[in-house]
C-alpha cells in the first residue's frame, strides 16, 4: 500500500478538526494548531488591526505573520504594520509581493485596478500568498461569519483545496460586538482609517467609505460587482 503524501494527511486533519473545533474558542483553536503544525502555520493580517496576532502570539510567540504587500496600500496600513513590528517584537513579518512592481505592472497593463480589478487581485495578492503558502502546513485568517454573506458557513477549521494546506479562521463565530469588545479590553493595535470611517480596508485604490448604514464591505470595490479579492473563495 503506497504511504499517503503530505498533502491527503493534512486533509484528514482538517476533516477531523472541523468536527472536533466546531464550539472551540479563538484560543482552543490557536492551541490545537500550535500543538499540530508546530514551526509550519502562519497568521495573515492585512493589517487592519491587530487582534488576531494578539490571540495568536499566545499559543506562540515568534509566530509568522503574512502580510501582502501589494504597493497599493494606504500609508495607514503600512504604519500598522510596522506598529505591530515593535508591539510584538518575536513575531516574524513576511512581506509577500508580486513578481512585478507596481511601475511595471502599470507599464505593461495600465491601472489594472480600474479597469479588471480582479486581474489585480490576482497578480498582487492571490499568487504572492499561493507561493508563500507552500511553506507552511496551515494558514490562520481572520474571516468571520459576519463579514459577508459569502462568508456565513465559515467552519472553524477546513481544508483550503485551493492552496492545499489547513486553513484555520478562529475567530470565525465572533459577532461585531466581540470583536470590538476584545479591542477595546486589550488595548489592541487597530488601523487609524478604521475610526476615519474605513470598516473595511483593501488597496487605497479600491477601498472607500462606505455610506451611512451601508453594508461595511460595501466601500470595497465600490461601483463593481467584486465582492472579494480570491484569497478566500
Amino acid at each position: 500500500m503506497t504511504a499517503p503524501t503530505r498533502v491527503e494527511e493534512l486533509k484528514v486533519i482538517a476533516e477531523a478538526a472541523s468536527v472536533e473545533l466546531a464550539g472551540a474558542s479563538a484560543d482552543e483553536a490557536l492551541a490545537w494548531t500550535a500543538r499540530t503544525f508546530g514551526e509550519s502555520w502562519i497568521v495573515a493580517s492585512n493589517m487592519q488591526d491587530a487582534v488576531l496576532i494578539d490571540l495568536a502570539v499566545k499559543a506562540k510567540p515568534d509566530i509568522d505573520v503574512l502580510f501582502l504587500e501589494t504597493g497599493y496600500h494606504f500609508a495607514e496600513t503600512i504604519g500598522t504594520r510596522d506598529a505591530v513590528d515593535l508591539v510584538y517584537p518575536d513575531v516574524h513579518i513576511v512581506n509577500a509581493a508580486a513578481e512585478q512592481s507596481v511601475a511595471d505592472q502599470e507599464r505593461e497593463f495600465g491601472l489594472l485596478n480600474r479597469t479588471d480589478p480582479a486581474r489585480c487581485c490576482n497578480l498582487r495578492k492571490v499568487v504572492p500568498l499561493q507561493r508563500m503558502l507552500k511553506n507552511y502546513d496551515a494558514w490562520v485568517t481572520g474571516v468571520r461569519r459576519v463579514d459577508a454573506p459569502t462568508r456565513a458557513d465559515t467552519p472553524i477549521v477546513q481544508w483550503d483545496d485551493r492552496n492545499g494546506l489547513v486553513k484555520v479562521n478562529p475567530i470565525a463565530p465572533w459577532s461585531d460586538d466581540e470583536f470590538n469588545a476584545y479591542i477595546a479590553e486589550h488595548g489592541i493595535l487597530e488601523n487609524p482609517l478604521v475610526q476615519a470611517g474605513y470598516p473595511s480596508i483593501g488597496c487605497a485604490p479600491c477601498t472607500a467609505k462606505p455610506l451611512p448604514g451601508a453594508d461595511p464591505r460595501s466601500g470595497r470595490w465600490a461601483g463593481t460587482a467584486k465582492t472579494e479579492c480570491g484569497l478566500h473563495g
